[in-house]
């Protein structure tokens, strides 16, 4: 096109007087977690170390630059004299307990004579812990949880990947002293549980987080697995409509059902329900049956883009990059504990780095 010197003056004239655009708001280098972003967290086991001496373990949490821990609750009912001795020890060494694990209560899952004692003794557990700060309890809601299944894939250059194959346990016969149930009889347990215990954290300022069921087999050892399946979460967080009733968003699980991570993320993230998040990545051979846990950044979840619909979404709690792979620098310093094919500290190492370069890239974005 021939441009005039008329149509030079115009042109020049419409952008003189165009608005201007404003320049992307960039956040101060280096790019750290605040009160408004996402905050990467550790079990208090995942620094290794000596048991009689915790705090060589805290230091190597340290380290990394993680600066909050869950771990397992002592038995219930939860004393704040306990929780806050727990809490303070861990501060000395700038380490902030942001979750804690409930259990104990196995009678109200099977719906069984005792279970509002043990309702009682949760309940509680969650008032020490409002009174004491601690922002999150995590939960489990299963009969039988299917680690039959569970074995040690080799990944690559030899590295020890946990994999899962329900064929291995598939008809496993119900175990004796837990017996079977439906899913509608652990509906009606979870559906009892929730509607005395959900008003109580509102009130503590304490927010519940479900783990899903993983594995997400159908059925494990004759009973049903209700938080199994996405149409299962959804249904949890509508039996009493709260904040305080919330899940665990686990990446790994959401796409070991088969379903995209992203989208169901922004599905619970929109309705304020995912109190804790777990950061790992699958590679599914059939959804809900067979699959490893492999390295974050060879699996078929986007991280990049679950990392950055956390940000968007506003979500501020804690993310735990789990589930290490096993690694021959761990191997070689003695045995590891835990999942088939699960590492120690350097693939904890690995995990976080990974984790907080997704962090500061999508805060960056």
């Amino acid at each position: 096109m021939r441009l005039t010197r008329r149509g030079m003056i115009q042109t020049a004239a419409a952008a003189a007087v165009a608005p201007a655009v404003a320049a992307p708001v960039r956040r101060p280098w280096p790019i750290v977690e605040g009160p408004d972003t996402p905050k990467l967290c550790l079990g208090m086991w995942d620094g290794g170390g000596d048991p009689k001496q915790p705090e060589i373990g805290m230091r190597r949490i340290k380290q990394l630059g993680v600066n909050y821990v869950l771990g397992g609750g002592p038995k219930i009912p939860w004393q704040e004299d306990e929780l806050r001795a727990l809490i303070e020890r861990y501060k000395a060494q700038g380490l902030t307990v942001y979750n804690l694990m409930i259990s104990g209560f196995p009678n109200v899952i099977y719906g069984r004579p005792g279970r509002d004692e043990e309702i009682e003794k949760v309940i509680q557990s969650i008032r020490a812990a409002g009174k004491v700060g601690l922002p999150v309890i995590e939960y489990n809601f299963y009969a039988h949880r299917a680690m039959e299944g569970y074995y040690e894939e080799t990944g690559r250059a030899g590295a020890g990947y946990t994999a899962f194959d329900y064929d291995r346990m598939r008809n496993l016969p119900p175990l004796p002293e837990v017996g079977a149930y439906s899913a509608e009889e652990l509906w009606k347990n979870l559906t009892y549980f929730l509607k005395a215990i959900v008003p109580e954290a509102e009130k503590a300022g304490v927010r519940l987080a479900l783990h899903p069921n993983d594995p997400p087999v159908p059925v494990s050892r004759g009973s049903a697995q209700i938080m199994a399946t996405l149409e299962g979460w959804k249904r949890l967080i509508e039996i009493v409509p709260s904040p305080a009733n919330g899940i665990t968003y686990d990446c790994g699980v959401t796409r070991e059902l088969g379903e995209d991570p992203v989208e169901v993320c922004r599905y619970f993230l929109s309705r304020k329900r995912i109190n804790h998040v777990h950061f790992r990545n699958v590679r599914v051979v059939k959804p809900y049956e067979k699959y490893a846990e492999v390295f974050p950044d060879e699996g078929q979840v986007d991280m990049f883009a679950v990392m950055k619909e956390l940000v968007r979404g506003g979500y501020t709690g804690t993310i735990y990059p789990e589930h290490p792979r096993a690694l021959d620098y761990d191997r070689e310093r003695g045995p590891i504990r835990g999942y088939p094919g699960g590492g120690g500290y350097t693939g904890i190492a690995y995990n976080v780095a990974y984790a907080r370069a997704m962090l500061q890239a999508a805060l960056a974005s």
